[in-house]
């Protein structure tokens, strides 16, 4: 006869979280209010992340947005493997997890009415690193603006280039760059919209190369980290230095924009050119 006799209860689901702490002040809030509040918090105007799904449900009209090149994904071209498991492994966890095929959604949809083509990272894929796959799917998109001759949007957030992909990741930088460029040939706009953080090759490449660059308020935008900065000059850099708002003081952006205010905000920028 067995010493215990209890059965093991099966594990009971946790109780969804009623709170959201905010992530610069700590300040807590109901997750209905965060929620529709967009993720940004109302007291200290931090704006946390969102997905690349919810993201494209803000900005593009309801019912117009179709997604293209939903069949490119990720490959283990060197076969890489480090102390935490094969990237293959990585690819697929990430994939599970997030429910997209790459570090960027591309598709294309109105604003307000008007015609354009996006690509939007998603940080929750492998910390929106710039691998083949997320290289292939910005140039494509930029092939179809051209093609077609429709508006840009590029929504950047990214750690920088994917490290297990070596080289081939460092030539999606001038890959993306030359799709972009291209679209100048048919004075096609192209919009850059830098979020947080965006930073590294990301930064180095195509997400500066707006005919417009703007940025949501407080985004961490830069391409070495800050310690690394300091620790080779030997100096302090300021403390809101490589966020938007510096950045933009300094004119390396041309706007910040809440938001809540992006998708009109975009929809009067794309106004000027359709006239």
């Amino acid at each position: 006869m067995s010493w215990f006799t209890k059965t093991i209860e099966e594990k009971k689901p946790q109780k969804k979280a009623l709170w959201v702490q905010c992530k610069k002040c700590s300040s807590h809030l109901w997750e209905k209010e965060w929620k529709d509040n967009l993720n940004v918090c109302p007291h200290c105007n931090y704006h946390d992340s969102i997905t690349s799904r919810q993201r494209i449900d803000l900005i593009f009209d309801k019912g117009s947005f179709t997604e293209l090149f939903d069949n490119i994904s990720p490959v283990d071209s060197l076969n890489f493997v480090d102390l935490k498991g094969s990237y293959k492994d990585k690819i697929e966890a990430n994939i599970r997890k997030s429910g997209i095929s790459e570090a960027v959604v591309t598709g294309h949809g109105r604003i307000n009415g008007i015609e354009a083509v996006t690509a939007v990272m998603d940080f929750r894929f492998l910390g929106g690193s710039l691998g083949s796959g997320t290289g292939e799917k910005i140039l494509q998109a930029a092939n179809f603006a051209y093609e077609q001759g429709i508006p840009y949007i590029v929504f950047s957030a990214s750690g920088g280039a994917r490290m297990q992909e070596g080289v081939l990741s460092l030539m999606q930088m001038a890959k993306t760059c030359a799709g972009v460029a291209r679209l100048n040939k048919k004075n096609i706009p192209y919009i850059s919209v830098l979020l947080n953080p965006t930073t590294g090759g990301v930064t180095a490449s195509y997400a500066m190369m707006g005919d417009l660059n703007i940025s949501e308020p407080g985004a961490v935008i830069g391409f070495a980290g800050r310690r690394v900065i300091e620790q080779t000059i030997g100096e302090k850099l300021p403390d809101d230095f490589q966020t938007a708002e510096y950045l933009l003081e300094h004119g390396f952006i041309d706007a910040i924009v809440q938001r809540k205010d992006m998708k009109d905000y975009l929809a009067n920028v794309l106004s000027y050119y359709n006239r």
